[in-house]
């Protein structure tokens, strides 16, 4: 079993997602979706005014809820739109209400506004002609992002966004440990199998079922696969098959040494960083750098928490938001899409005193007032820099975590 994740395959894979991103985007131009937005800046910040939107987004962390909150204040204060946090468990759950609209006929006036969305939602929502769009270019803060062919920016898990979603935070998946306890963590996610079995219960991952725990799965499947090319396209039997054997034969050696002998799970990273805080494991997860400087500051980690990746890198997206084709404000919901990528709110996003989320600009792009915002934001010795992280490695195309969950599930829960 490989140790290392070599590099050379991370750069292999995203060169090889750049060229297929561009080969889809031309197949893909023109493809459904709700007409173009084509009025003026102004005509849309005008009919936006008075309006409310409902957000429908994850409400699993309380920084995430209190930066919301506070960019529902902003967009009141200076454009007379208000936000209403609509707090899900599952991006699904917005979803499934636009679908249920659409079976109504509710093809207008309907109750979600936008959704911070994920790769698979996103593209089902796409094929199945639910999306608002395309939006993105049509915003003015939107110049302040690459939007060059294979981007991040303009790919969702492999699939071309073409202006249907806007982007407002970057995720980054890293590990935890306490370094008090743990001086030298897992240098690879092969070498999580030695490690758990010299220190037998001392780590786990959430269930699958959470997007963390799938993440996780992913992430060992990215180093393990023998055809990383294969990960890119729609899944296949044969494909999966070939791809997860390395897979399960690794997790099958790592189960046993998991917490409470890897018969439990805990449901999401917010429960798996308490057991960490508690002293229950030694290592947890989050698809936020800043996650451990962040708990650290609220008091719920202690101050010996540091941030660990793979050697090869680690699993890395934007987060975006997305307007569905019937909203009630999609004036509005623009408006807010714009509003997060403005430098001064993504600066403040990314203040560790505020949320500690890395932003999404390019930072070539900014004037001088947004880099002198980015320059003086406070560090933290739990914060890692960009350049600590290693090489970001591309999402698989979203049918592999479906059948990835679906297959450990058969697997492990019986």
């Amino acid at each position: 079993m490989r140790d290392v994740f070599p590099r050379r395959r991370a750069f292999a894979f995203a060169a090889s997602l750049r060229a297929m991103a561009a080969a889809g985007a031309l197949a893909l131009a023109g493809a459904g979706g709700a007409v173009a937005e084509s009025r003026s800046w102004d005509d849309i910040r005008a009919a936006a005014r008075g309006q409310t939107v409902y957000w429908n987004a994850w409400a699993g962390d309380p920084r995430t809820n209190a930066f919301i909150a506070e960019v529902g204040q902003e967009t009141a204060r200076l454009y007379g739109v208000d936000i209403e946090h609509v707090r899900l468990r599952d991006t699904a759950e917005a979803v499934t209400r636009v679908l249920s609209e659409r079976a109504a006929g509710r093809d207008a006036g309907g109750s979600v506004d936008l959704i911070w969305i994920n790769g698979p939602n996103f593209l089902s929502m796409k094929e199945q002609g639910l999306l608002f769009g395309p939006f993105v270019e049509a915003l003015p803060n939107a110049r302040y992002l690459d939007l060059s062919p294979g981007a991040p920016a303009t790919l969702d898990f492999t699939v071309p966004v073409e202006g249907m979603e806007s982007p407002w935070r970057l995720a980054r998946f890293v590990f935890m440990h306490d370094s008090a306890r743990v001086s030298a963590p897992p240098e690879s996610m092969a070498a999580f199998v030695d490690w758990a079995a010299a220190n037998p219960g001392r780590m786990t991952h959430p269930d699958p079922a959470n997007f963390m725990g799938a993440t996780f799965l992913k992430q060992a499947l990215l180093e393990l696969a023998p055809d990383l090319p294969a990960l890119l396209a729609p899944v296949t039997d044969a494909a999966f098959d070939a791809a997860t054997a390395p897979l399960w034969d690794w997790y099958d050696a790592l189960r046993p040494n998991l917490w409470r002998g890897g018969r439990a799970f805990p449901e999401n990273e917010s429960v798996q960083q308490q057991l960490l805080a508690d002293g229950e494991v030694d290592i947890a997860m989050a698809f936020d750098p800043a996650a451990a400087a962040a708990g650290i500051a609220r008091g719920t980690l202690p101050e010996s928490v540091r941030v660990f990746v793979p050697r090869g890198g680690t699993i890395g997206n934007m987060s975006f938001v997305a307007i569905p084709y019937n909203a009630a404000s999609p004036e509005a919901a623009m408006v807010v899409a714009n509003h997060l990528l403005a430098p001064q709110t993504q600066a403040r996003m990314q203040d560790i005193e505020v949320l500690g989320a890395f932003s999404v600009l390019d930072p070539s792009r900014l004037d001088a007032a947004g880099r002198e915002a980015f320059a003086a934001l406070p560090q933290a010795p739990a914060l890692p820099r960009l350049e600590d992280l290693g090489p970001t490695l591309p999402e698989p195309h979203p049918s592999w975590m479906t059948r990835l969950t679906e297959e450990w599930a058969r697997r492990h829960t019986r």
